[in-house]
């Protein structure tokens, strides 16, 4: 039964149908041929959408997109740059840190591309960083922004797999800094054995002036993360909570964006959300096929026979998750690969949160990896660089991306420590 759903959507897909409507043509199919209740499928469509936490995601994403129009991250790079800029292979740095800090904000790897991706990357090869470097960088640096909090891909996961997003946010924490700080470490000894980047004299005048500009915009993802790691707002309330404040930022402090604007960019944050959401509605379905067919039960038999430990079990479905983020969007592999595989995973015993976290680590790469990467689409064209020339630039990059997930699979309490910190 779950064989036929995935033959199903795998053929769909490979022609070319929207993953969405590949997953529930597929589901509709099967149940079909299974001779199980339709009814199911409205039932399921309904209920998996009606949850006040998913109305985080639109407004995450609006947040990026005021951040993106009213000039907060073009303020929030200028203030890394006057910071560590003068330090041997500092606009590497700077180009890590602003990724960051865009992604506390947006959740968005995308929009961080989008956003940053043209500054970050003229800045580098201005000052002496080669084409290919500076795009691969800001490639890799970009997946930050789906594993820092507030990620759209935790939230989606944490709510498909029943656990607590305020908690699963903060376990994207651990993951997130050990890929940034070993990306600077890298980025520091290739520019200082070839040579990147010129080194600027520090200007105390310049600093003080770009870290009051950015002020605000950085006060964005500080109040609404502490927000929400505190209690006093909800993950979905933090999200409002940062619509209004970059609206303000941008609107009355920056005076970069205007109502119309924000219009539009509503209009274009929901075309974004509906697209997210839509496969979590029909992946919900298709969940409902593979508890039928007892499938977490079986892969969990399997792994049971195969895997020894926590570790291992972890390392095998690494390569699963890595294979399936190469190959489709991480938002409806996640969804998919959740009923089959946390069950497993649990019953192997490693922690929920160390799974949920641990998966979003590995499908962060597969954004940047072909032959799917969107990320990777987006950079080559802000870059306007050759695809082929991005990977072959990004190698190194993808080796640090898959050692973080290793590390990450072999020692839980860089997913763990941060959720006892924080909540």
């Amino acid at each position: 039964m779950s064989l036929t759903l995935l033959l199903c959507f795998a053929v769909l897909a490979a022609l070319g149908v929207p993953l969405a409507v590949a997953l529930g043509l597929g589901t509709v199919i099967t149940m079909q041929l299974y001779d199980l209740p339709m009814s199911m499928i409205t039932q399921t469509l309904a209920t998996s959408i009606n949850s006040f936490l998913l109305i985080a995601v639109p407004l995450f994403i609006l947040a990026g997109q005021i951040m993106e129009r009213g000039g907060l991250s073009e303020r929030i790079f200028d203030a890394a740059e006057a910071m560590v800029g003068r330090f041997r292979g500092g606009l590497g740095h700077v180009n890590i840190a602003s990724s960051f800090v865009f992604g506390g904000i947006s959740g968005s790897s995308v929009a961080d591309i989008a956003s940053l991706g043209p500054i970050t990357i003229k800045s580098m090869t201005s000052r002496g960083y080669p084409l290919p470097y500076s795009a691969a960088l800001t490639l890799i640096t970009a997946t930050l922004a789906t594993l820092v909090p507030p990620s759209i891909l935790i939230i989606v996961a944490a709510a498909a797999a029943g656990q607590s997003v305020g908690a699963a946010l903060a376990g994207g924490l651990g993951p997130g800094v050990l890929l940034a700080g070993s990306l600077a470490v890298y980025n520091y000894i290739v520019s200082r054995k070839r040579g990147y980047g010129d080194v600027v004299a520090f200007d105390r005048g310049r600093f003080a002036r770009s870290i009051l500009r950015a002020l605000p915009s950085v006060g964005a993802p500080v109040i609404i993360l502490t927000g929400m790691f505190s209690g006093i707002v909800t993950p979905t309330e933090g999200a409002g909570l940062a619509v209004i404040y970059t609206l303000l930022v941008g609107g009355l402090v920056h005076r970069e964006i205007g109502w119309r604007d924000f219009f539009e960019l509503a209009i274009k944050a929901g075309k974004l959300a509906g697209t997210v959401l839509l496969i979590l509605m029909v992946a919900s379905a298709a969940t409902f096929i593979f508890t039928v067919d007892l499938l977490p039960q079986k892969a969990s038999g399997l792994l049971s026979l195969i895997s020894g430990s926590p570790f291992v079990t972890l390392l095998m479905m690494g390569l699963i998750f890595l294979i399936v983020g190469m190959l489709m969007d991480i938002v409806a592999a996640a969804l998919m690969l959740i009923p089959v595989l946390m069950p497993a995973a649990v019953a192997a015993g490693v922690e929920p949160m160390h799974f949920l976290i641990f998966m979003v680590t590995c499908l962060a790469i597969g954004l940047a990896t072909p032959p799917v990467g969107t990320c990777l689409f987006a950079t080559a064209y802000v870059a306007k660089i050759p695809t082929e020339r991005l990977v072959i630039a990004s190698l190194p990059f993808y080796a640090i991306s898959l050692s973080a997930a290793v590390l990450v699979a072999a020692f839980p309490q860089i997913v763990m420590w941060p959720i006892a910190l924080l909540t």
